[in-house]
C-alpha cells in the first residue's frame, strides 16, 4: 500500500482495542496471525521509506544551494514530513488489510 493509497481509505490512525479471538479465526493460531501482520507491516514500512526517500531525492535535485532556495526547500520538506507523520502506522494498515482479507498468505502446516 503506497502512501497515496492510505489517504484514499478512511483508517483510524489511532490504536484501537481489538478482540484477539477475531484475529485467530482466520489462521487458527494467534501467533501465526501476529507473524503475518508483522511481515506485512514491515513490507508497508519499506514501501513508505522508499517512497519518502524518492520524494526527498526530488527535493534535493531541483534546488541549488543559495540561502533563499534552501529556506524554501526546508519549508517544503517540513510540509512533506508532516504528511508522512499523519499517515496511519504500518501496523495499523496491516491490521486493516487483514480484517478486510486483503493479505494473501500461505500456511506451512505439516
Amino acid at each position: 500500500m503506497k502512501a497515496n493509497d492510505c489517504t484514499k481509505v478512511k483508517i483510524n490512525p489511532n490504536a484501537v482495542t481489538r478482540d484477539l479471538r477475531e484475529f485467530d479465526k482466520e489462521t487458527g493460531n494467534i501467533y501465526e496471525t501476529v507473524a503475518i501482520l508483522s511481515k506485512r507491516a514491515n513490507q508497508i514500512s519499506t514501501e513508505f521509506k522508499e517512497d519518502f526517500q524518492e520524494r526527498v531525492r526530488d527535493f534535493t535535485s531541483h534546488y541549488s544551494y543559495d540561502a533563499f532556495e534552501e529556506s524554501l526547500e526546508n519549508r517544503e520538506q517540513t510540509e512533506f514530513s508532516r504528511y508522512y507523520e499523519q499517515l496511519p502506522k504500518p501496523a495499523i494498515l496491516a491490521i486493516h488489510e487483514f480484517e478486510n482479507k486483503e493479505i494473501y498468505y500461505k500456511s506451512h502446516e505439516k
